[in-house]
């Protein structure tokens, strides 16, 4: 339960505008169509749950407490960093705003003489996430301190993203991904719809029709950054294997074409690479052909890159071999995947080559300025952990 001495909730309903005030001796368990606290609170963290069709919202929430100084980070859907450790002193009330992607598995149906299908397929870990759902979550998290939080349908661009694990938004702690980052280090004129998937492909992407849900709510203005490769080079797995020189380019040109056809801009990110050092302390490159099938696509037809295979060996060479595994998962056992400090490193990079080469875009990007070679240490960007926490490893490592 809120650990504030009052929480109001004030919620404009995009169905008619209506307004629903909620103090906190008066809330109650999420319940169907309707809002709620989840399951699973604890001093350090609730969860709030709002009903809501798919869409693009804006996020009004205020903090702070009369009775006590506060330290608030708040997450969205599964665990989309929104805001990071926002400090209020005693009697201090403070105001943010940011914007999140609602959506459901749900796709318009084909006729029924088409092909395709009326759904994302998603699978079991999908389920058990706050993101496929017809609702809202938000968790505050730290020492925090919520007073009210406003809900209101917003019209503003999207960055969607498209790719794997290294991408997603992972599902429980101590994993973590840029993606899930990434919405922390922008304003809130632009919102991030995260479709990546642990264990995806730039084929199987497709046949489970995430990226048709991606392009169904897809709008002229958006972006589209596509960042695949950790599994496509996988000749052990046959049905969604491309090779470097032929298919993966070809199915890379056929993603940039489908965004362009509706107005959007796409955008190729080369995928981080894995966490091999050798005897002098350099990174071993695994993605060498496909990274540089990413240039060359993005060189010759024109999209803009963000070359974070470059960015991520950089970052681990200037962290050394004995520091580099505090960026990663499973308390660095995983070599592939982050935790929230490595994910926050990759998204800083990110973020920084946004300002730096996609002048569009760049006026969104409200984080410092990052250089790879000199990271900020694990204590500087300290994130205050989600309330699900799980030792499986993402799919695909």
């Amino acid at each position: 339960m809120p650990s504030s001495a009052a929480l109001f909730l004030l919620l404009a309903a995009a169905a008619g505008g209506q307004t629903i005030v909620l103090n906190r001796d008066s809330l109650q368990p999420y319940q169907a169509a309707s809002h709620g606290v989840e399951p699973g609170g604890n001093a350090q963290g609730f969860a709030y749950s709002i009903a809501l069709p798919e869409g693009r919202y804006r996020v009004i929430v205020r903090l702070g407490d009369r009775t006590r100084a506060g330290d608030t980070t708040v997450k969205a859907e599964a665990r989309r960093l929104m805001l990071r450790s926002v400090r209020t002193r005693k009697g201090e009330e403070v105001e943010r705003h940011f914007l999140v992607d609602v959506r459901t598995p749900a796709l318009p149906p084909p006729p029924p003489t088409a092909p395709g299908g009326d759904r994302v397929r998603i699978d079991a870990r999908d389920a058990q996430e706050f993101t496929w759902d017809d609702k809202l979550t938000l968790e505050f998290l730290g020492q925090p301190s919520v007073r009210s939080i406003r809900v209101e349908p917003v019209t503003a661009p999207a960055i969607f993203l498209a790719g794997d694990s290294t991408v997603t938004d992972q599902y429980a702690e101590p994993a973590a991904s840029w993606g899930q980052m990434l919405p922390a280090m922008l304003d809130d004129r632009i919102v991030v719809a995260n479709h990546a998937k642990s264990g995806e492909t730039l084929k199987s992407f497709l046949t489970s029709l995430r990226f048709d849900k991606l392009l169904s709510a897809m709008r002229p203005g958006d972006w589209l950054f596509i960042q695949f490769g950790h599994n496509d080079q996988k000749q052990q797995w046959p049905q969604t294997w491309v090779a470097a020189d032929s298919t993966y380019p070809a199915y890379l040109r056929a993603y940039i074409a489908e965004a362009r056809r509706r107005g959007a801009h796409p955008v190729l990110v080369t995928s981080p690479e894995r966490r091999n050092f050798d005897a002098q302390g350099k990174i071993v490159d695994t993605l060498g052909d496909y990274a540089a099938a990413v240039r060359k696509v993005a060189a010759e037809d024109g999209v803009p890159l963000i070359d974070l295979n470059a960015d991520s060996r950089a970052i681990y060479e200037a962290l050394g071999p004995d520091v580099a595994p505090t960026a990663f998962n499973d308390g660095g056992k995983d070599k592939t995947h982050h935790n929230s400090y490595g994910a926050w490193l990759l998204a800083s990079a990110v973020a920084q080559r946004i300002r730096d080469t996609i002048p569009a875009l760049a006026p969104h990007v409200t984080t410092a300025t990052f250089a790879p070679a000199k990271p900020p240490t694990a204590t500087q960007v300290a994130i205050a952990p989600s309330l699900i926490h799980s030792d499986q490893r993402p799919a695909g490592n």
